[in-house]
């Protein structure tokens, strides 16, 4: 997966960037729909679900750790071939933007800027995501209040919106005075992030654009605010560099196991646990996307699956229900089947009527059932409303 996406030089296309940015979101959508399918027959794996935030946090952390220490680039934009160098802008009017972008040291990121960019990459997106699940549920709360017609909405201890007579035991059963200071706190908290995270959010999406504006017309360097205020530029890796980083990951897995102290079967131990470790980060990048992929792949082909076995088969059709019994005093059924039991004559504007199903003249059971409210024949209730005209003849 290490390839270019077009352009020249050592400058990123806009593609590139964005496909690296997006890279993230994308996969953690893909593995919370992965683990989401598996707890249906797996329930323990639910919990997981109820941590998203903190397990795919905490998944990325080691990810981007290791890819800024073996590579210099970020999880997302290693797979793509690019890595992060110190910006070396000069500051001379004669010089062009497009040159002055391309400046840049050849000495890797130093132990704080690699540590910022965990920041940038991990920490800041994760509680991103959690003003973003206080506001949803904040705003929940309000449209539930609103609703309900209620001026201030109460909540009980799993969050769900009381009446104001629950609300009202319960507040007269709160004995202890720390647990309903807490409680007002956390609304405070709730209502100050449902108010400045909507200002927060636009300034911070009107400045990513803006950047990524100015890299689309080549008026920057810098793909976003976070890399200017890191001072990195992100830059094509050569072919050396890319060979470089091998041997940079070797040398530093050697110190690694040589550092190693005890006595020997605690080495033995820990080279072992080293080696399995080394392996995993090695296939993360690409076995983790390639796991998703075949994922979704086998999910399709079994969901097809399923849903042929689960068509509905086409049965014959069953046979109509007995006709009704006659009553002992209602009127008698003619012998010819076409003609009306109430006037004996050849019915004419055929009606059905419902209860019992049986044919009449219209004007006939028009006047039966507005006199005795039953059927003539099986003596069942009935009103004019189930009187239906049968359009036989046309």
């Amino acid at each position: 997966m290490l390839f270019q996406v077009g352009g020249q030089g050592t400058r990123p296309t806009f593609f590139e960037m964005a496909a690296a940015q997006q890279l993230p979101a994308s996969l953690r959508a893909a593995l919370t729909y992965s683990l989401g399918v598996f707890a249906i027959r797996r329930p323990f794996l639910h919990k997981i679900l109820d941590y998203d935030d903190e397990f795919f946090a905490l998944l990325m952390m080691v990810l981007e750790s290791h890819s800024l220490r073996t590579t210099d680039a970020s999880f997302a934009e290693s797979l793509y071939g690019l890595r992060r160098r110190v910006a070396n802008i000069s500051t001379k009017k004669s010089t062009s933007i497009a040159e002055s972008s391309e400046k840049t040291h050849e000495l890797g990121l130093r132990k704080n800027q690699k540590i910022l960019s965990v920041v940038f990459l991990v920490v800041l997106p994760y509680f991103k995501s959690k003003l973003q699940s206080i506001y949803n549920r904040e705003m929940e709360v309000r449209l539930q209040a609103s609703l309900w017609g209620n001026d201030e909405p109460r909540l009980d201890e799993a969050g769900f919106l009381l009446d104001q007579g629950e609300a009202s035991a319960q507040s007269v059963g709160r004995s202890s005075a720390n647990s309903s200071s807490m409680t007002r706190f956390r609304k405070k908290i709730s209502a100050l992030v449902a108010f400045c995270y909507p200002w927060i959010h636009a300034t911070n999406e009107g400045l990513s654009f803006a950047y990524q504006l100015l890299y689309l017309l080549d008026a920057t360097g810098f793909y976003s605010p976070g890399l200017q205020a890191l001072g990195i530029q992100v830059c094509r890796a050569t072919g050396q560099e890319l060979m470089d980083s091998s041997s940079k990951i070797s040398r530093i897995r050697s110190r690694e196991l040589e550092r190693l102290r005890g006595p020997t079967w605690l080495k033995a131990v820990q080279r072992v646990l080293l080696k399995c470790m080394y392996t995993s980060l090695d296939y993360a990048q690409t076995g983790l996307i390639a796991a998703v992929f075949f994922f979704k792949m086998m999910e399709w082909w079994y969901q097809s699956a399923e849903q042929k076995m689960s068509a509905p088969t086409v049965y014959p059709t069953p046979p109509p229900p007995p006709p009704p019994k006659v009553a002992k005093n209602g009127v008698p059924l003619p012998q010819d089947q076409s003609l009306c039991s109430l006037c004996c004559q050849k019915r004419v504007n055929p009606s059905v009527l419902t209860v019992s199903g049986f044919v009449f003249c219209y004007s006939c059971i028009f006047k039966s059932v507005s006199q005795h409210k039953k059927c003539p024949v099986t003596l069942i209730p009935a009103s004019l409303d189930h009187i239906r005209r049968l359009f036989h003849d046309l």
